[in-house]
């Protein structure tokens, strides 16, 4: 097959104006504050998609580009700011030919082994672009469904991490760290049989189980993120199914299956039978949290969509919602929590397994017209009284919240912001007890960061 044409980036909502690559490594100290910055000692890292090149055939956001992490080093009320791409074997060939090589994911072209060697030759680009975590002493750079990437001190990479063998096939963008045990939780979804595998990694990043197939994922779903109890491992499995035979027809390897429903598996933790429920069409792309609820039910927060939007052609009004599900004896019971345009919810993560009282999210707050993907506000809602705080940005692009923890105990959340005028960036810090009152401090970034997906806070120490 012919190399593909270019995309046009100019005209690509996703590559564009606040989403455009940023192509700069920097790293930058001192930088200027504005307001005071809280007893916070540690780091922000965020992740996303940016392609190193100028992409070439098609460019699937958010599940194409190259992985670049970013980060916001505090310490003292100082602010430093680093940034790296994920530096896969796709991405060093590319920088060794000054050009992208690689077409996107859904695209049927492979670069042959006169270009990019023989070991390269007819394979797909490792995308370790959507969450950075660390755990156990590592610093990881997460992909979709495969291996991440460890990342170093300076975020330079350091190399695909495969766990010493023990998990070849890797994991996906969304562990989950249980604040009681220090055990970090994670699944991953496969194009063959067993289709889905669930694995934990002990507080010092061991591998205590290795990967483990959950009897009866049927078949290949795309499935982004989970959640955890105490108890489970919860897994809500939305029908879009994988038929990679439409990569060679020009279409999608993604198929939106709505006749076939919502199942809902509970895995349990001491490895016992797994539990399947099932409810209506819906898709989800993250979770917020879950609980165990007295007599052996589990209630789930998470955002929920009538379709997976980019990813299908559906056509149509596509809402989120903030619900929560209660699985257990009643089978599958949905509920409304806030009726918003919202998405990436975050908790205080230790309270992660436990109950939890306030979700913050990104979102519109319906008063501009926005760029495709753009958000102006960010949310906090109150799940027990059903209160919700509104910060609107304004001409500034909030980017997903993350909760800081201080050396004091105080709570604060962080997020990167773009300015649609300029397209400068900030980091911004809100207290926890008053994030509507705006940002208590924002720090200038010295070039702007890509609006992106997820991050982490990191402490010192």
């Amino acid at each position: 097959m012919n190399r593909p044409a270019p995309v046009d980036i100019a005209h690509h909502a996703h590559l564009s104006g606040m989403f455009a690559p940023q192509r700069d490594e920097v790293d930058v100290r001192d930088l200027e504050v504005e307001g005071h910055l809280p007893d916070l000692e540690g780091s922000y890292l965020r992740n996303g998609p940016n392609p190193r090149f100028d992409p070439i055939g098609q460019y699937v956001y958010p599940i194409d580009g190259d992985g670049m992490v970013h980060r916001v080093a505090l310490s003292g009320g100082t602010a430093r700011y680093t940034n790296r791409f994920v530096r896969t074997p796709q991405v060093v060939a590319e920088e060794k030919a000054g050009r992208a090589l690689w077409a996107g994911i859904t695209d049927p072209y492979f670069p042959p082994a006169d270009e990019v060697g023989s070991d390269l030759a007819n394979t797909m680009r490792e995308l370790p672009d959507i969450n950075v975590v660390r755990h156990g002493g590592r610093l990881l750079a997460l992909a979709e469904a495969a291996p991440p990437y460890a990342l170093g001190s300076e975020l330079e990479t350091l190399g695909r991490e495969t766990f010493g063998g023990a998990l070849p096939v890797g994991l996906t963008a969304h562990p989950k760290i249980d604040p009681h045990t220090g055990e970090m939780v994670a699944f991953c979804y496969m194009l063959d049989a067993p289709f889905l595998t669930w694995s934990v990694f002990g507080p010092d990043g061991a591998v205590v189980r290795a990967a483990t197939p959950i009897d009866g994922a049927d078949r290949p779903l795309m499935v982004h993120d989970m959640a955890l109890t105490e108890t489970y491992i919860v897994l809500i499995l939305a029908p879009m199914v994988f038929d990679l035979e439409k990569i060679f027809t020009g279409a999608s390897p993604l198929d939106w299956q709505p006749e076939l429903g919502v199942r809902i598996a509970l895995v349990p933790r001491d490895g016992g039978a797994v539990r399947w429920f099932s409810t209506d069409t819906f898709w989800m792309w993250h979770t917020a949290n879950a609980f165990d609820l007295p007599g052996g039910d589990v209630a789930v927060d998470y955002v929920e969509w009538r379709y997976p939007g980019a990813l299908t052609e559906h056509d149509g009004p596509n809402p989120s919602l903030l619900r929560r599900a209660v699985i257990g004896r009643d089978g599958v019971t949905r509920t409304t929590l806030h009726d918003r345009d919202i998405e990436f919810p975050r908790i205080d993560e230790r309270l992660w397994t436990d109950r939890h009282r306030v979700v913050a999210t990104l979102g519109r707050s319906g008063s501009q017209r926005l760029p495709s993907g753009s958000a102006d506000a960010l949310f906090w809602f109150d799940v027990d009284s059903g209160a919700d705080t509104v910060w609107s940005g304004g001409t500034l692009s909030p980017g997903e919240p993350v909760y800081l923890t201080s050396t004091s105990g105080a709570g604060y959340w962080g997020s990167i912001a773009t300015d649609f005028t300029d397209l400068t960036s900030w980091f911004l810090v809100f207290s926890a007890d008053d994030p509507g009152a705006g940002p208590c401090a924002r720090v200038r970034l010295p070039i702007r960061v890509p609006a992106g997906l997820h991050g982490t806070w990191v402490p010192s120490g």
